[in-house]
């Protein structure tokens, strides 16, 4: 039997919220798993609204804010609610990085363009006369800090910037046998289906969780990881059930599973290469819209051709090559036994995988010698994930070829 647990409460004038379970999964039932979702209460929503928006951003963020702006085509509109009166017109998210000047990184970002309601309704973006907004999840861990370098940087932009994580929360819905591939070869009116073939219960959940047109997506970094929305805080998100909410630490195990880090925690503030935490094969850096902060190092780097470390998934063993948990900490050492070098360093870790920046001449020795500093009895497996685009092992192939 489930053990459950109440999730945030609201007043008896607002929607009630589904009971949240403490199931957790270990990997291997995780990839098996059916469709699950988790409340990311690691991530917070901000909104920035003006007639300045896009261009504000546009000369800040890493990818090209400007199809927001754009007008849509066709084949660009989706329609997911499932009652005809109330089509919506929507354009899928985009994943973005804010950078310092010296090129590293600083906060990762989600942007949403609100649903437009065709027909009126009290849904955001349905008045013609409202002001032009986009949304945004971000790292709740470094929300006022990110709230202060964004309007440090406005000056007389005409944008307002403005915290509503009290009315709007993030979610993530996912499960296994989801393609591997970047979900930037999507078809766009794909990116907004929700579960297709694998609704569950499309119809009373997802009609309540939608009455204000807000929508699951297809995650812009990796269709692998599954669909991501916001919702507003008082209704329930469409095709989530009792049984189906999980903690959010399944979320982050699926992450690890896939190489993928999210926030300032793991990709070090001010500290991580945008290409070695591999950003660009996550859809979140334009290499052709121009100048924004950060922009030559990223740009001099990618046409360099070499990245010589990379984030990697990692997996934890011991001497008889079984899975340990709670062992590694974030922050150790990997050494490479066979030449006693420091081959690189575990960013995240949960149970008995992780993630780390690995120099990809040690990861990829295949002489299983990686072992944890001061933790000789531990041994560290690392990982290729199958979604890295084929260029970038043939890239360190050819590199250690020539070294």
């Amino acid at each position: 039997m489930h053990r459950f647990k109440p999730c945030l409460r609201f007043a008896k004038s607002t929607a009630y919220r589904y009971y949240s379970s403490n199931r957790s999964f270990s990997p291997h039932k995780l990839e098996t798993a059916g469709p699950i979702a988790s409340k990311l209460d690691s991530r917070s929503v901000v909104r920035f609204r003006g007639p300045d928006t896009v261009k504000f951003l546009q000369g800040l963020l890493t990818n090209d804010v400007r199809k927001f702006s754009e007008p849509m085509g066709e084949n660009e509109r989706t329609s997911t609610l499932p009652t005809p009166n109330l089509p919506t017109v929507s354009v899928p998210p985009m994943y973005a990085a804010l950078l310092t000047p010296q090129g590293k990184f600083l906060y990762d970002l989600f942007l949403y363009k609100p649903p437009k309601l065709d027909k009126s309704s009290s849904g955001p973006g349905s008045d013609p006369d409202q002001s032009f907004e986009l949304f945004a999840d971000v790292d709740a861990t470094v929300l006022d800090e990110l709230l202060e370098t964004f309007k440090k940087y406005r000056v007389r932009s005409k944008v307002e910037i403005e915290n509503v994580a009290k009315d709007f929360s993030c979610w993530q819905r996912y499960r296994g046998n989801l393609p591997e591939k970047s979900s930037s070869t999507e078809e766009p009116e794909a990116a907004s289906v929700g579960w297709g073939a694998g609704v569950d219960h499309p119809g009373e959940s997802a009609s309540r969780g939608n009455n204000l047109g807000w929508q699951w997506f297809n995650d812009p970094r990796l269709d692998s990881l599954g669909f991501r929305g916001i919702f507003p805080s008082d209704i329930i998100p469409p095709l989530i059930e009792a049984d189906k909410e999980t903690d959010e630490q399944n979320y982050l195990l699926w992450r690890l599973q896939k190489g993928v880090a999210e926030g300032s925690t793991e990709i070090p503030k001010g500290e991580a290469m945008p290409l070695e935490y591999n950003l660009a094969g996550l859809n979140a850096i334009s290499f052709d819209k121009g100048c924004y902060v950060g922009q030559e190092l990223v740009a001099r780097t990618h046409h360099r051709g070499v990245i010589r470390k990379r984030l990697l998934p990692l997996t934890f063993l011991n001497d008889s090559g079984e899975e340990v948990e709670q062992e590694v900490a974030p922050g150790s050492e990997v050494i490479d036994t066979a030449s006693h070098k420091k081959a690189g360093t575990v960013r995240t870790a949960l149970g008995c995988r992780g993630l780390g920046l690995l120099r990809l001449e040690e990861a990829f020795k295949g002489s299983g010698a990686l072992t944890i500093q001061g933790q000789e009895n531990l041994k560290v497996e690392a990982i290729r994930p199958d979604w890295w685009p084929a260029e970038w092992f043939q890239e360190y192939q050819q590199h250690s070829a020539v070294a």
